[in-house]
């Protein structure tokens, strides 16, 4: 087995010792250039870095902009609202939940700067009420003292021992598609249904969310090429499209009967597993299984059974397959080789694929926002009817504190750790500033002093598992102990300061329990909600760009499930098969695309059943579908097959058996001669 290069065996602790020594250069700078607070510099440092390159300058560039941003807002705010303590509170909270709600409506590395934007005039503008016309010094010393320490941070990561994000995007890429492979075999050897594959399918889901939001960061690195994203784009659709291909084809797989599926047909699948499962670069070219498929697939017409109709789709399905598997073939190698191999060329068509869409939730953004304001108003009532000098931290840290945590199903839980690593750290304040600080004389025994500490919170920092606490240990010790060029410690400003971090923090926690906290049942239910709305959406709506919009948002909002779900083993809601209602909704909108060929009385009849699935959707609750509109979907059927044009006639009859499948699996075989026969009673 291959070592994997020093670099990457001990990447936790070359982080650290990178961060430290950014951190260093920070409040050294800081220090020589007498700037008021240099121990935001340094807290700056720990915030800004990340072990990889590209997102420490991603994160660096956006926490800039919102530390400017935040900085004008109060500079905006507090001399005009000073005289009126209510209106300047409700105008700073008013802020913070503004920029939280835009913040949590945009899902890239931009959401930083929104976030930061609002609690930044918090940090600045409440301590600032008792000094109002020093509020642009403040604010001007605060921006310096942050862009240093972004700076410091960003030069030591980029020259010191970097770390590109290319190769950490590629093996997480490299394990997907390991993952996918496994997928495939199972589906194709007819365990597609089993509790196991559909656990994979939903962590496969999973990781191409985080995939996704990891690449975002490769734009802002500069070891890789400019290429790159634009491949990995294309290999994410791809990616993503895999996952409905595999459960359409293990549902088509399940209908067709052992008397249906002929051994000439299921040599073909065996052969097809084998191809996916090879994950030799120079495997066999896809064209063989191309030629294979084509020849066994059935020409449908207007005297075409169900079982050549669900033939011909199990087919085209596998068509895609392939076409979809070589194009990852191709593109991962082109991510790894850093260009596309000669002579490759991309089979599947893009505009069949997926969007890059991601959910948005306007409602629980709001809601958010809400939460915010009021952990930040009741701050602020304690805070003004107490008339505690020091009780300006209690607002801030609740505006600090929800925005952290907003976009997690209860806050109030993160909320809690936040409160008790903050404890740890004010202890390791308390003995630094107490105990150890007093005998400091110089530079050098300051630095020494604070290494073993501050090496460990960014050994954390650089671990996954424990990156949030690393963070909060680092930025609040550097904070709390607020290092000057001279040693001014006090013991009861130092208490009176823990105190108000706590009380904020309490308040938030205790308001947003009440008033925001909901739990993953919750919130799978109305993501569940939202896939049905757009169902409704798709069989309403028309558009080319239709389908691979919808295919991009339900399938994010899979990845978002699959988290969730994982943390409910005994919820019933985990037997739920998402991926049949995906593809419900793309056979939907190939269906809406299908009829504008369609003749008059075909185009009527399929209408219909597209205007009551809709209206069907909108009132859905995750029970059984109306059995009206089994009929429905029937009557479709057997107008889609008195259709002249072979293409027309194909097309309608593929989705249609897509959608029957997808929402009547146990339904009867469709058979026209019985519907034949109700429309002739009807009649008479």
């Amino acid at each position: 087995m291959t070592r994997s290069p020093f670099l990457v065996r001990h990447a936790d602790i070359i982080f650290s010792l990178k961060t430290f020594l950014a951190a260093v250069m920070a409040l050294l700078i800081a220090l020589a250039m007498d700037l008021p607070r240099p121990y935001w510099a340094l807290a700056t440092v720990y915030i800004a870095s990340q072990p990889l390159a590209g997102a420490t300058r991603s994160k660096a560039f956006f926490r800039v902009a919102g530390t400017l941003i935040g900085a004008a807002a109060s500079v905006a705010l507090v001399p005009n609202l000073v005289n009126s303590p209510e209106l300047l509170s409700l105008g700073l909270a008013l802020w913070v939940g503004l920029c939280l709600y835009v913040s949590l409506l945009d899902r890239t590395p931009r959401s930083y700067m929104f976030m930061l934007a609002g609690y930044t005039a918090a940090l600045i503008g409440f301590p600032s009420v008792s000094e109002p016309a020093a509020i642009f010094d403040v604010a001007l010393a605060r921006s310096e003292e942050i862009i240093l320490g972004i700076l410091c941070a960003s030069i030591v990561s980029t020259i010191v021992l970097a770390r590109s994000v290319g190769p950490a995007v590629a093996a997480r890429v490299d394990t997907w598609l390991a993952g996918a492979r496994g997928l495939s075999e199972r589906v194709l050897a007819g365990h597609g249904a089993d509790t196991s594959s559909r656990e994979q399918r939903l962590r496969l889901a999973a990781d191409a969310v985080e995939i996704d939001t990891l690449s975002d960061h490769l734009a802002y690195d500069r070891e890789v090429s400019r290429d790159t994203p634009r491949w990995l784009r294309a290999l994410r659709l791809r990616m993503l499209m895999l996952l409905p291909l595999l459960s359409s084809i293990g549902d088509r797989l399940d209908a067709l009967g052992d008397d249906v599926r002929t051994p000439r047909l299921m040599a073909l699948v065996a052969d097809l597993s084998r191809w996916i499962t090879d994950d030799d670069v120079a495997r066999e070219p896809a064209d063989r299984l191309r030629t294979a498929i084509a020849a066994q697939s059935p020409k449908l017409d207007a005297g075409s059974s169900w079982n050549e109709i669900m033939m011909a789709c199990l087919l085209m399905r596998m068509r895609e397959l392939v076409d979809v598997s070589a194009d990852c073939r191709v593109l991962n190698q082109a991510i790894a080789e850093g260009g596309r191999p000669p002579g490759a060329k991309l089979a599947f068509r893009a505009e069949a694929g997926v969007a890059p869409i991601r959910h948005v939730d306007h409602g629980m953004a709001l809601w958010s926002a809400g939460g915010a304001i009021l952990a930040i108003l009741l701050s602020c009532a304690f805070w003004i009817s107490t008339g505690w000098v020091d009780g300006a931290s209690a607002p801030m840290m609740a505006a600090v504190g929800c925005s952290f945590f907003a976009n997690t199903d209860d806050p109030s839980v993160g909320l809690r750790g936040f409160a008790k690593w903050t404890l740890v750290a004010m202890i390791v304040v308390a003995v630094y500033l107490f105990a150890i600080l007093p005998a400091i004389s110089n530079i050098e025994m300051l630095i020494a002093v604070l290494a073993p500490a501050f090496l460990l919170f960014g050994y954390l920092i650089a671990r996954p598992a424990t990156f949030f606490i690393g963070m909060l240990l680092a930025a609040n010790t550097a904070s709390l102990m607020a290092l000057q060029s001279t040693y001014s410690a006090d013991f009861a400003a130092f208490a009176n300061g823990g105190i108000a971090f706590f009380v904020g923090v309490e308040i938030s926690a205790l308001t947003i329990l009440l008033a925001r906290s909901v739990g993953a049942e919750w919130s799978v239910r109305r993501l569940m909600r939202k896939g049905w709305i757009a169902l409704a959406w798709a069989a309403a709506s028309r558009g080319n760009r239709d389908r691979a919009a919808f295919a991009g948002l339900m399938l994010n909002r899979i990845g978002l499930l699959a988290p969730r779900l994982a943390a409910m083993p005994d919820s019933a809601l985990r037997d739920v098969d998402n991926l049949r209602e995906l593809r419900v909704g793309l056979n939907i909108v190939d269906l809406r695309r299908a009829r504008h060929g369609m003749s008059p009385r075909t185009l009527l009849t399929m209408d219909a059943m597209l205007d009551e699935l809709a209206a069907d959707f909108r009132s859905y609750d995750g029970g059984a579908m109306p059995r009206a509109l089994l009929v429905r979907i029937d009557q479709a059927l057997l107008a889609a097959m008195a259709e002249s044009s072979d293409a027309v006639r194909g097309d309608a009859l593929i989705g249609l058996v897509g959608i029957r499948r997808g929402l009547f699996p146990q339904a009867p075989d469709y058979r026209p001669e019985a519907l034949n026969r109700l429309a002739g009673s009807a009649a008479a």
